[in-house]
């Protein structure tokens, strides 16, 4: 009997426990998922909570309802993989041997990681919507907030859902504006990038929404701390912006498991092959979903393309064959804009977004890189896409692998 243990119970980890429990015979295979939470989030939705779109029960439902039959799921803290003798080492002294381990822990806020972040204006005037937590005392104070200077600050790259910040910033600006306070509002996206995006043509398209709304961008400011006492983020190059409400998108980093079981790089993130997500120093570990060093969005979507190849790459690998279905970093993510309006963006690798049509050429129903009605339902039908079709594995209409069907080339200047 093999054993595959799935460290991590969120969008990818589940994914895997579904997709290769269909794939690996039960009488050969034991699986097991390891998390230490009971809850299942749905990450995407903490944007819409401190708007009051969403409420914090619509995001949330119990893990083990999707984790399927056959696989056990043990709740627990991971205190250290032990990858020379193939053991998992959990806090309450469980070890778990394994023939395969897949690392899903994806990637959390770290607050701690920015001076001044974390101490006596968290969840005063510092605020963060990443977690749910975060996204309900946030909404909290939106309800009573009357304007000021409001800063949406991004510490570092990457983060989950890069395109997250910017759909703040739009519905923040409408928000004010359905409240009839946008005009006392002064709203300033900062960020380590040059622009409102990391793909200039996206970044030229969207930066100019911003600024149609009057939103100002403070670009390529690298944070040093925060200055609660002062309410001020200061930059590495002496810059300082004042705040009356700083909503800020702390550095993200991966499970601190993986630091010192020496499997992670200086951010906790595993490194693996871009194609095949095999780590590049074990030949039986493997790490998916925003776990992995992969250069290109850490973003359900790219778990979900990536996952669809996997499968199949993963069974190939544990029968001794070669891995022939190279993943090319497809992501696509809806961007919620407000006033029922959204884009979306499609993405791999070596082609960064471009304007154009989606899934079908020349039809769509949905636009890239334009707003339109159609993105906004997009974006709001995913949460049913999401629990009833991503997280069980069952078969989309969406090919994998990105594909120039449907895009327009653009040229920048």
């Amino acid at each position: 009997m093999k054993r595959l243990v799935i460290l991590g119970g969120g969008t990818a980890g589940t994914m895997a426990a579904n997709r290769l429990r269909r794939r690996l015979d039960p009488g050969d295979w034991k699986i097991s998922v390891v998390d230490k939470s009971e809850i299942h989030y749905y990450q995407p939705g903490h944007l819409f909570v401190p708007f009051g779109i969403y409420r914090p029960q619509d995001v949330v439902k119990p893990r083990r309802r999707f984790i399927p039959d056959g696989v056990d799921l043990i709740f627990g803290e991971i205190a250290q993989v032990v990858p020379a003798e193939n053991r998992v080492l959990l806090t309450d002294g469980q070890e778990l041997p394994y023939d395969y381990l897949i690392i899903a822990t994806g990637t959390s806020p770290r607050p701690d990681q920015t001076p001044g972040m974390a101490e006596t204006e968290w969840r005063k005037s510092v605020h963060e919507f990443y977690t749910l937590e975060g996204a309900t005392a946030l909404g909290e104070r939106l309800a009573d907030w009357d304007g000021g200077r409001m800063l949406v600050q991004i510490v570092d790259m990457p983060i989950k859902c890069p395109v997250a910040p910017l759909e703040f910033t739009f519905l923040a600006d409408a928000f004010f504006a359905e409240r009839g306070i946008r005009d006392r509002v002064d709203l300033t996206l900062v960020t380590p990038l040059e622009g409102a995006f990391t793909k200039p043509i996206a970044s030229k398209h969207l930066g100019s929404i911003l600024g149609e709304r009057g939103v100002r961008i403070e670009g390529d400011f690298v944070v040093e701390r925060i200055d609660p006492d002062r309410k001020t983020v200061v930059s590495y190059d002496g810059r300082e912006i004042p705040f009356d409400l700083l909503v800020t998108v702390p550095l993200h980093m991966g499970a601190d498991y993986l630091a010192a079981s020496g499997l992670g790089d200086e951010l906790n993130y595993v490194p693996v092959d871009k194609c095949t997500l095999l780590s590049k120093a074990y030949a039986n570990i493997f790490a998916i979903g925003d776990a992995s060093d992969i250069p290109t969005s850490k973003a359900g979507s790219v778990a979900h393309f990536s996952l669809e190849l996997f499968e199949d790459n993963f069974v190939s690998h544990v029968r001794g064959r070669a891995m022939t279905r190279p993943f090319d970093g497809h992501a696509n993510c809806f961007i919620e804009s407000g006033h029922g309006k959204g884009l979306l963006i499609d993405f791999n690798y070596d082609t960064e977004p471009l304007p154009g049509k989606y899934p079908l050429p020349g039809i769509g129903p949905f636009s890239l890189l334009r707003e339109t009605e159609a993105n906004h339902w997009g974006k709001m039908m995913f949460r049913w896409v999401y629990w009833n079709l991503l997280l069980p594995g069952k078969p989309m209409p969406l090919e994998p692998l990105m594909s120039m069907a449907g895009k327009e080339v653009e040229v920048l200047p």
